[in-house]
């Protein structure tokens, strides 16, 4: 039984709107609310589902699990959720501190920071009680990976291992991350399904170097840190800001490197090495492995890239061709070489027949 309309949740680009029931479920409403102005196709209703038929049995329809806010969406729109699923009642009593990203989400207990703030209040000096100003996470290490898995708790296509969590332990202790497997990602590994970005940044040569996710996104704002290229600048440019990353310094916001007329889409980093994709019918997502197009592995896969993205009128193999003559030092490689996706697509498809490819 119905007990209440809830709560509308999240604020841009859609807002959704959630039910609860008296045995606790709160279901999230299949229809939602598109906050993007009207010159921009916006304030309007839309079905997230619009073209499949939802029967009350189908696995999208809004009161069953999928689109179930205790179980599917809350543990990253609150902060300290405790679930309290009874399994014998098949029941819920869910609770949460704040309906919200807070503070504590991220970096842990504020108990201690609480104590240690006091203390450099009454006695103007820090204390010597707290490691780490009383947080039991440092975001700022050395070591990249503590804050690039704090934020793969949320930023993640994930499937949790442990009720509880302890702040600064390895994310794999508490969860276990999806593969590049079909239909969550094309087999070179560009996002096809919503995959938080997670999956996709640790195949990039920037995770591996040890960029993190703050060298960009601002995380109490949630902007960038700069606007269009000049935030790419920071790191590629003559004379980058960011100086610890293994970078060679060159001018890459130019036609010499990316062959589009200045200030035109093309020009723009993000749209080669970070293709968009919309989820829920009016979210888009940017792709975060920061791959170079390769229209090549199109011909031969069936996958998409950055360069057909745009140029819709276009055929693959003009891509592939312009790419070659573009980019002529590199062409030996991508025709000489095996890539991965390659071998993952022959997996897919279980082409069990297929002769071994040999490098």
């Amino acid at each position: 039984m119905i007990t209440k309309y809830v709560m509308c949740w999240e604020l841009t680009p859609l807002q959704q709107y959630m039910i609860e029931f008296s045995d606790g479920r709160i279901q999230v409403l299949d229809i939602a609310w598109d906050t993007h102005s009207r010159e921009e196709g916006g304030q309007r209703w839309f079905h997230l589902h619009p073209d499949e038929k939802i029967t009350p049995n189908h696995i999208f329809h809004w009161t069953r699990r999928f689109l179930n806010w205790n179980y599917m969406c809350a543990e990253c729109h609150t902060t300290n959720l405790q679930k309290n699923y009874d399994l014998e009642t098949d029941t819920f009593k869910t609770t949460w501190s704040e309906i919200d990203v807070g503070c504590q989400a991220c970096h842990g207990p504020g108990s201690n920071h609480v104590e240690w703030a006091r203390d450099l209040q009454d006695t103007g000096t820090k204390s010597d009680r707290y490691m780490n100003r009383g947080l039991e996470i440092n975001l700022k290490a050395h070591d990249s990976r503590i804050q690039v898995e704090a934020c793969a708790r949320c930023h993640a296509r994930r499937n949790g291992l442990r009720e509880e969590y302890h702040y600064g332990k390895p994310f794999m202790d508490y969860y276990v991350p999806q593969p590049l497997i079909d239909p969550l990602y094309y087999p070179d590994g560009q996002i096809l399904d919503e995959v938080y970005v997670y999956g996709s940044f640790i195949q990039s040569k920037k995770y591996h170097q040890g960029v993190r996710c703050t060298d960009c996104h601002n995380p109490h704002t949630a902007t960038l840190h700069a606007d269009g290229n000049e935030l790419c600048k920071r790191c590629h440019s003559t004379a980058p800001v960011r100086e610890r990353y293994s970078v060679t310094p060159k001018d890459y916001d130019t036609p010499e490197h990316h062959f589009h007329k200045p200030d035109s889409s093309g020009a723009f980093c993000v749209e080669c090495h970070m293709p968009e994709t919309k989820y829920m019918i009016v979210d888009p997502r940017r792709d975060h492995s920061f791959r170079i197009p390769r229209p090549d592995l199109s011909l031969k896969l069936d996958i998409p890239n950055a360069c057909n993205r745009c140029h819709k009128d276009k055929s693959v193999q003009w891509a592939a061709n312009t790419v070659d003559e573009w980019y002529p030092l590199t062409k030996d490689m991508r025709e000489g070489e095996i890539h991965f996706a390659e071998i993952f697509a022959a997996g897919q498809v279980r082409q069990e027949n297929r002769k071994p490819l040999s490098c």
